[in-house]
């Protein structure tokens, strides 16, 4: 739970704190300008708030690990939902009615999260998990998306340490493999899910782990 409000506070900083004219400049996800991907974070915090308040009866059917699909290939930006977000996002017309759009509703579902108990079950795209793991499964997606964020915006501060690590640990128990030691938390989780790729002096230390990349999370 703490580790969830990290991610997200931080994440909500960093936005906060963006420039205007860093809305207007690309991000990490295919296809998405900072301000789609900010929009993305509005439906995000949209769905946190909506799951909390949805109890299941049901024994779990997924857990923080099998709740993602590995997909083969990395995201176009052709789907019509990512389609949908880029307009969504244009509609908005001014960075700060973003800002505040994702202040409002995001602090909104830090505070539900805060109040939660970890145990309770809630239903999420015809899934059962417990609150704790679901909160889990964001601490990775904040995590991601804070990467996507900065990834063009070079004095944009980065994830919390303890944010990077988490997310790591919890991408190596998806994928069932370990990055080596010498790729910091960071590089291993751009590397890991395709957001960037392995250079030449880091191939030799991701060994077979190399022919397995990119794991594609959805």
């Amino acid at each position: 739970m703490d580790l969830f409000s990290r991610s997200w506070t931080a994440l909500r900083t960093a936005v906060a704190e963006l420039p205007d004219e860093d809305f207007a400049r690309p991000s990490g996800c295919t296809g998405w300008l900072v301000r789609d991907l900010v929009c993305h974070l509005i439906i995000d915090a949209q769905d946190v708030l909506i799951t909390l308040v949805t109890p299941a009866e049901a024994e779990p059917t997924r857990d923080a690990v099998t709740y993602w699909n590995v997909e083969d290939r990395p995201p176009t930006g052709e789907d019509p939902l990512d389609a949908l977000t880029v307009r969504l996002a244009a509609a908005y017309e001014e960075p700060w009615l973003l800002k505040f759009h994702l202040d409002d509703l995001g602090s909104a579902a830090g505070r539900a999260a805060g109040l939660a108990d970890p145990a309770l079950r809630v239903g999420t795209r015809d899934e059962v998990l417990t609150v704790g793991d679901y909160l889990s499964v964001y601490v990775l997606e904040w995590t991601l998306h804070h990467l996507d964020l900065i990834a063009h915006l070079p004095d944009a501060a980065d994830p919390p340490a303890e944010g990077l690590a988490g997310a790591r640990e919890l991408l190596e128990k998806i994928a069932g493999a370990v990055f080596p030691p010498s790729l910091s938390d960071k590089d291993a989780l751009l590397i890991g899910t395709g957001r960037r790729a392995p250079t030449e002096a880091e191939k030799p230390d991701l060994g077979e782990l190399a022919a397995k990349l990119p794991f594609v999370l959805g």
